[in-house]
């Protein structure tokens, strides 16, 4: 599940619509689509809150196929849908590798497929990075109230750590 701010943005994001002329994919299939079943680059961007340059990264490494119109990059339901899984796999804290690996997995039936072991090893991981972010964050509150204290006492600032 997306977040809450980004879900809440989905719904009124895509007021923007490309015409309703045939459109490529990627395979060279024609489709006639209405022109609300797809949506510009940029309004996948704006609405995900994803900059345009990892969309054509994502792209670049097969994890998204978004249809053509000559140069333009249109997105339907089922690529927004990859992309909101590769954003929770992102936000899981997987590598774009293991995203794609497991989308491959999971045979496009629209989630991450995820082995027990994944999990634990992935929920391990995060705890050594959260206790890695707590051991930072403490330091540089140390280094905080050394700069405070030495501001407070006119003292030297310039090496406090």
């Amino acid at each position: 599940m997306l977040t809450q701010d980004l879900a809440a943005r989905i719904p009124a994001a895509f007021e923007k619509r490309v015409g309703s002329e045939a459109v490529t994919s990627s395979a060279g299939t024609q489709h006639d689509a209405p022109e609300s079943d797809f949506f510009t680059i940029g309004d996948i961007a704006r609405t995900y809150g994803v900059s345009l340059r990892a969309l054509r990264f994502y792209e670049e490494r097969q994890l998204l196929q978004p249809e053509r119109r000559g140069m333009v990059r249109l997105y339907d339901a089922e690529a927004r849908a990859r992309l909101e899984v590769i954003l929770k796999g992102k936000q899981l804290g997987f590598t774009l590798t293991e995203i794609r690996d497991m989308l491959e997995a999971d045979g496009h039936q629209g989630g991450l497929s995820l082995a027990p072991g994944q999990v634990v090893d992935q929920i391990a991981m995060l705890e050594r990075q959260r206790g890695d972010i707590d051991k930072a964050i403490e330091e540089l509150r140390a280094t905080q109230h050394r700069l405070e204290a030495a501001c407070r006492s006119d003292g030297p600032v310039a090496q406090v750590a």
